[in-house]
């Protein structure tokens, strides 16, 4: 069975490729430009790299292709850091995708549940559970949500497999996966899993090595205790130097 990985040549979503052809599994990644992923990657024997101009212009037939012998969905998406990346179209990228795949995964009536991960925020709130958020926090989030489409996309994505997808679909199993402040290390460290944030991702943000996030990723496919902890959760992931600075261990 494969893994199928969306935002594969992000900065995070090459770190989740990585892991899983190190763990010894077969990958497929949907890209618009497969130059940007490392030699290492293009080749290796157990990748597969499907070339599209735009993944919103993949059509519901040949998305059902790309995930009937899939085990899982990865999704790292995200919207370019510039300014047409963030205040330009797609505006709904990360939820229209997610969308698209769901639908597609269903249409295929699979014999096993198939894993979704998806790659959230800490500032997206998992309305399942009362998160508390301050008042002056709430403010501040309700004004990046107007302001800042691609926030609105990542709470849009989450609400769906929330909402939509839920905790009992008889085809797909879900989890979205929360870092705070996402920087660069070269190797995995120590790091901390919560069903809830810990401190403020507004004003008092922790740290979240993309390594790690990529590496929790990859263990939620291999370690099925572990996926049974957080499937249908929205898990926060924080270094565990943030976790200290806390004061929580």
């Amino acid at each position: 069975m494969i893994i199928l990985v969306v935002g594969a040549t992000g900065k995070t979503g090459q770190l989740v490729v990585k892991q899983l052809l190190d763990c010894g599994e077969k990958v497929r990644v949907i890209v618009r430009f497969p130059d940007k992923l490392s030699e290492t990657i293009l080749s290796h024997p157990n990748i597969s790299v499907i070339t599209v101009s735009n993944v919103l212009h993949i059509n519901k037939h040949e998305m059902r292709e790309y995930v009937k012998d899939c085990k899982t969905v990865i999704s790292c998406l995200g919207h370019n850091l510039t300014l047409s990346g963030i205040f330009g179209p797609p505006f709904k990228l990360v939820t229209d995708v997610t969308k698209l795949i769901c639908h597609a995964i269903k249409e295929n009536k699979p014999q096993r549940k198939i894993k979704y991960i998806l790659m959230n925020t800490t500032g997206n709130s998992n309305k399942n559970h009362r998160e508390t958020v301050s008042l002056a926090e709430k403010c501040v989030l309700g004004i990046i949500r107007l302001l800042v489409p691609p926030h609105r996309d990542n709470e849009k994505a989450a609400d769906y497999l929330r909402t939509e997808i839920g905790q009992d679909n008889l085809e797909i199993e879900w989890t979205a996966v929360r870092p705070d402040s996402l920087l660069n290390l070269d190797e995995v460290t120590k790091y901390s899993i919560f069903p809830s944030p810990i401190r403020s991702a507004i004003f008092n943000p922790g740290k979240t090595s993309r390594i790690n996030v990529a590496h929790f990723m990859s263990e939620l496919i291999i370690n099925e205790e572990l996926w049974e902890k957080w499937k249908g959760k929205m898990p926060v992931i924080y270094n565990d130097d943030s976790v200290v600075e806390e004061g929580n261990v």
